[in-house]
């Protein structure tokens, strides 16, 4: 399998980033390939509920919790409606981060992003190693487990440099205006960075409008507002209630940015 050398980092560490669910035997059965091919490397199940079949919202959520890794982890992404078509499998090389997946989007924004940040372009690769066993439906398991393991112990896989300006995705905005995930909470994550929007922004969206605080408790009981969560993005919340049952606000909604209102 090892087509080259890759830095390897005595922090290294596998992180899972799927639309899998709870339940099932999915997760499993890729920590499985992991433990069994990078023995002793730290797996991490971030999310197993990341918007389902849905590449363009998980790549802002992905993007938004990146940064509290160190270099050398490797990311492994599964939000994979096309498996088995046409798209390519990738590996993603940005900022000192490793991303494993399918090339349809997912980590568009986090490589983007990641690359500004350390003054350098992303490098992407179409994985050309096959292993002997590719079910057509479960390539987390098949076939970007092992890459991502392989990674992780220093290796890189055989791979075919790809342009990054041609990738799905890469036309995507730097921001998402409209509602990515729904939280056990109910509250209604956004793809906006709330450090891109102006004190005093008020956001818009199922005909009701939300006023910015600092946290739940600046706000009054039943209260409606938004606030930059603690992975930096603008999210709408109800105080202690459910912003998508009180305000209908579901997976997909758009976000209207009204500007701060002058005084």
């Amino acid at each position: 399998m090892p087509a080259g050398r890759v830095r390897a980092h005595n922090r290294a560490m596998i992180v899972l980033f799927t639309d899998f669910g709870p339940g099932g035997p999915y997760s499993g059965q890729m920590k499985a390939v992991l433990h069994r091919d990078a023995p002793g490397v730290p797996v991490i199940e971030l999310m197993s509920d990341a918007p389902a079949c849905d590449p363009m919202a998980s790549a802002y959520l992905l993007a938004a919790l990146v940064p509290a890794f160190d270099a050398g982890t490797v990311f492994l992404g599964v939000v994979d409606p096309g498996v088995g078509g046409a798209r390519a499998p990738v590996m993603v090389e940005a900022g000192g981060r490793w991303f494993v997946g399918p090339d349809n989007g997912l980590f568009a924004i986090a490589a983007r992003r990641q690359g500004e940040a350390s003054q350098g372009d992303a490098k992407w690769w179409e994985i050309t190693w096959r292993p002997e066993r590719l079910s057509a439906s479960f390539h987390g398991r098949d076939l970007f487990a092992p890459v991502a393991a392989g990674i992780a112990k220093g290796e890189r896989p055989a791979g075919e440099p790809l342009d990054p300006s041609a990738r799905p995705g890469s036309d995507w905005p730097d921001d998402l205006a409209r509602v990515i995930y729904v939280d056990h909470f109910g509250n209604a994550v956004t793809g906006l960075r709330a450090e891109t929007l102006a004190p005093g922004t008020v956001l818009a969206a199922a005909g009701a409008r939300f006023g910015q605080v600092r946290t739940f408790s600046d706000a009054g009981e039943g209260e409606a507002f938004w606030y930059a969560n603690a992975d930096g993005l603008a999210e709408i919340a109800v105080n202690r209630g459910r912003a998508d049952a009180a305000l209908g606000l579901t997976l997909g909604a758009a976000i209207e940015v009204r500007a701060p209102v002058s005084r």
